[in-house]
């Protein structure tokens, strides 16, 4: 280690030399620059006195000229053939110049782009004014509605609660704080009129699509949730309290309800006509193509949820209508269809029948039902929150014989233990073992949502303050 010291001192003495040289070099530099800055600057001051010189001199020489050529000057100003001709040429030059641009803004005025351009401002003017009656229609339905109403949940007495007015407002507030900006945005465009850019507008709006999306689909449950809360008689008088305000006008909130419905067709409308009015070369035009794109897709996503939700009834009412006792079940427009197809039963207390449809309720205090269709009037439905199901039945299972040998695996059981009653086992016999893995796919799917349902209702208690999350839901 001892020679390495004095090597390490070396080297570090001489990148001090260099440093020390280099740090010369710029203090040499610096020093120049100085001396040549101050010599510029003289020379600038040495310039300005020379230009102050030389304007003394000009005026001299300009007094000078003006004694020495005293009634040349005077004859041109007063001659008054030479002003009369002036006058009449400038006249000429400004009337043909009017006349010439009067000319080019008539033509103009009655030309296709100008009568697009005055309907693509028209739209834009009427656009800013529904956008300022969407944003008081939001806040009247926050201020007098879901405010209050978060606030009669959070009293000694609840007429409502919490969990209840999530269902019914679900995404209001944001929605109204969306709009409130985008709102800003318009009245700042208008206010830099004619310029009229309003892509970049959309661009914000997109993105939040999802939040009208999560609104659409749980606004049949929201008003389904409103019916349920008017029986009350306490909330249903405070709610009148509330509709009688002089803010809504005499309209309910089922109406204040409604209004987001609409906003995305609104804006498709105003988008289409705003692009029949844009010329094919205008900087916007494929950013508002974009902007409409995507709210007709988003659209036409609203639109199939409708048609599903149709075609789900449809289904239910025609399976009601096969059972023989009916079904009180079906009618309730809550239960989602599964799944249908011929599954022979057999069981100790169920005679031999089919099980055609599965159905299930999404909906929390409910649970979902395996539908049974006899061709007797013996069979019925099975709650599946009592049931268990065990899709492959071992040789010692009691179950395995009765339903008989050679089934090739396809038999799968469902036990079922009724709190009030005995219980019993239904065992099942797929046409294959495609449709038997899509049907114990499908039940046990539906008997984990109860279950999950069943814990989020204990976890989040009715009278708490804490609302179960609509995605949990």
């Amino acid at each position: 280690a001892q020679p390495f010291l004095p090597s390490s001192y070396s080297d570090i003495m001489i990148e001090r030399e260099i440093l020390m040289q280099k740090y010369i070099h710029l203090v040499q530099i610096l020093e120049t620059e100085k001396i040549a800055a101050n010599q510029l600057r003289t020379q600038l001051e040495d310039q300005d006195t020379e230009i102050e010189r030389l304007k003394a001199e000009i005026v001299v020489l300009n007094k000078a000229k003006e004694r020495m050529f005293p009634f040349q000057s005077n004859q041109e100003e007063e001659d008054p053939d030479i002003k009369k001709i002036k006058k009449v040429q400038s006249f000429m030059r400004g009337w043909l110049c009017r006349r010439k641009w009067k000319i080019i803004v008539q033509d103009y005025i009655c030309s296709p782009h100008a009568e697009s351009m005055r309907k693509r401002n028209q739209i834009v003017f009427n656009m800013v004014e529904a956008e300022t009656e969407y944003v008081h229609q939001l806040s009247i339905l926050v201020n007098c509605f879901l405010r209050p109403l978060r606030m009669a949940a959070s009293s000694k007495k609840p007429p409502i609660s919490h969990d209840d007015v999530s269902s019914i407002f679900l995404n209001s507030e944001t929605i109204m704080f969306l709009h409130e900006i985008f709102h800003q945005g318009l009245k700042a465009r208008i206010a830099n009129w004619p310029t009229l850019v309003l892509a970049d507008l959309f661009d914000i709006l997109l993105p939040m699509l999802n939040i009208y999306q999560e609104f659409v689909r749980n606004h049949q449950y929201s008003l389904q949730v409103l019916a349920n809360c008017k029986q009350n008689r306490d909330f249903d008088k405070l709610l009148k309290q509330y509709e009688y305000n002089a803010g809504c006008e005499g309209r309910m909130l089922e109406t204040f309800l409604t209004y987001p419905m609409f906003q995305i067709p609104r804006y498709i409308i105003t988008l289409h006509e705003l692009l029949a009015h844009t010329p094919h070369e205008h900087v916007e035009r494929k950013s508002l193509e974009f902007a409409k794109s995507k709210l007709e897709e988003l659209s036409n996503r609203m639109m199939h949820d409708e048609v599903s939700d149709t075609e789900n009834i449809r289904k239910n009412l025609a399976i009601e209508r096969m059972i023989v006792e009916g079904c009180d079940i079906l009618l309730d427009t809550s239960q989602t269809f599964v799944r249908q197809g011929s599954l022979p039963a057999f069981s100790a207390f169920v005679q031999p029948s089919h099980l055609p449809a599965l159905f299930h309720d999404f909906s929390p205090p409910r649970s979902g039902s395996l539908i049974q269709l006899p061709s007797s009037s013996q069979g019925g439905t099975l709650s599946l929150i009592e049931c268990t199901l065990i899709e492959e039945l071992d040789a010692s299972d009691e179950d395995y014989n009765a339903a008989g040998q050679g089934f090739s695996h396809l038999e799968f059981k469902i036990v079922v233990e009724p709190p009030d009653g005995q219980s019993f086992s239904v065992v099942l016999l797929a046409p294959s073992r495609q449709e038997k893995a899509a049907w114990t796919s499908d039940i046990s799917q539906c008997i984990d949502n109860i279950r999950c349902n069943g814990l989020m209702t204990s976890v989040f208690e009715e009278n708490s303050k804490v609302s179960v999350p609509h995605m949990i839901k």
